[in-house]
């Protein structure tokens, strides 16, 4: 059996994905009541956080370009 408190972070994501959207939706709302003009805004994608690491060949490449001094 699985406890309810653990499934409950399996049901908030779909709510939690769609806060912007919900977001825009009810400030266009309040534009139209007022009679602005609301245009969302752009959406950046979502980005990785963790950069790949380098190879050892370009590590070893880049130590042999560099010159001495």
């Amino acid at each position: 059996m699985v406890c309810v408190a653990c499934l409950i972070p399996l049901f908030l994501i779909p709510f939690v994905n769609a806060l912007p959207y919900l977001f825009d939706l009810l400030l266009s709302k309040v534009y139209r009541m007022l009679g602005w003009e609301y245009r969302r805004p752009e959406r950046v994608p979502a980005a990785c956080p963790f950069k790949p690491a380098a190879s050892k060949t370009e590590a070893n490449q880049r130590l042999l370009l560099i010159p001495m001094s």
